[in-house]
């Protein structure tokens, strides 16, 4: 392939290249303009982030159809937290609410599971009817996420503040526990528990778009870590500016972690509702439930190691609110998951439970 016809295929990496440097050269002068030239460069920040997102995730789908189940969908998941977690590291570093890792997460679980699967077994279900997967998937990752979500976000309320270093320590050693077994399990000898195998005629008919694996793996590699380093970049100046334009405006303060869990999440939104429409809900079952998992057991051990190092501890229990929000949700995802097979009902209970905690967003709960 040319190098135009390269540069051509990453357009929107090229876009936000062009754009991280206007934000560079302008950076002062806009914050100099005011509360509202902030904001509307902070706002087409998002949206370039968003675009470069979806390359990134684009290329992780490319490594995805070459490897396959339950590999692919671990790829993609892990691209997206690892765009939250820069983010969310650059962000910290500056003027950022103390509350901003935890409101993330919590944004995330919401995202993925009432958002994500919560839309795609609707839209999927009226579509197709009920939609078989591996239940022992569903199983899996719920617990999991259970035990994540509690050890890191629910624990912490009662751990004294002058020992929380300790338990910051035990948290992160915890959290790569748990990933390290999960991780052997989804690769190793139970990696079937994270794949199913659809009728022959339906798998054809529903397979990824075959041309994309002509693309060398190396290729697609290397755009997602030049892609990240524009990610990570772009971020900095949308941190700068978000923090100027929603000084002393009263905005809730979960506003921002929503729009870092948005931004992370918005190519799996995309590639867990194709999944979907194409009756192939294992994949999206793998996209929403792993995003959750990968979100807490991997943002929460490096944002911990950032606060021993600098000394400084976040504020990681949640709120009665989110308490009550992630509670409803788990039991929720752990009644609809446990037959293998998702119906419209299900992803109405689901995306209900988005709609509400955006409703409580916008309350400032």
């Amino acid at each position: 392939m040319t190098l135009a016809a390269r540069l051509r295929d990453e357009k929107f990496l090229v876009i936000a290249v062009i754009v991280a440097a206007v934000a560079y050269g302008l950076e002062h002068s806009i914050l100099e303009m005011g509360r509202g030239a902030a904001l509307i460069a902070a706002a087409a920040l998002v949206g370039t982030i968003v675009l470069a997102s979806i390359r990134v995730a684009h290329h992780a789908e490319i490594l995805a159809v070459k490897v396959g189940d339950p590999y692919g969908t671990m790829i993609l998941t892990l691209s997206a937290v690892l765009v939250e977690v820069i983010i969310l590291a650059i962000m910290m570093s500056g003027e950022s609410s103390p509350t901003l890792v935890r409101d993330t997460i919590y944004s995330a679980l919401m995202l993925d599971i009432n958002g994500i699967l919560g839309l795609a077994a609707l839209l999927g279900g009226l579509k197709h009817g009920e939609q078989p997967y591996n239940d022992n998937s569903g199983k899996t990752y719920g617990v999991m996420i259970l035990t994540a979500i509690g050890i890191s976000m629910i624990v912490p309320e009662f751990v004294p503040d002058d020992k929380w270093h300790y338990y910051s320590g035990f948290t992160i050693i915890a959290m790569i526990a748990l990933y390290g077994l999960f991780l052997r399990m989804q690769v190793g000898q139970h990696s079937y528990f994270f794949s199913y195998s659809y009728p022959r005629a339906e798998r054809k008919g529903n397979a990824p778009d075959e041309h994309h694996t002509d693309e060398p793996a190396s290729a697609s590699i290397i755009t997602i870590l030049i892609g990240v380093v524009i990610i990570g970049a772009l971020a900095e100046f949308m941190s700068a500016f978000m923090t100027e334009g929603l000084r002393d405006t009263g905005a809730p303060i979960a506003l921002t972690a929503i729009v870092v869990a948005a931004i992370s999440a918005a190519p799996e939104i995309l590639t867990a509702l194709r999944a979907a429409l194409k009756n192939r809900m294992q994949a999206t079952v793998n996209i929403a439930m792993g995003a959750s998992l990968s979100t807490v057991i991997l943002t929460v051990p490096v944002m911990e190691a950032i606060a021993l190092y600098t000394g400084q501890p976040f504020v990681m229990a949640m709120t009665p609110v989110q308490t009550v929000m992630v509670a409803i949700t788990l039991i929720a995802a752990a009644i609809n998951l446990n037959d293998g097979e998702t119906n419209a009902i299900e992803g109405m209970t689901h995306f209900i439970l988005f709609a509400t905690f955006l409703m409580l967003s916008a309350l400032g709960l």
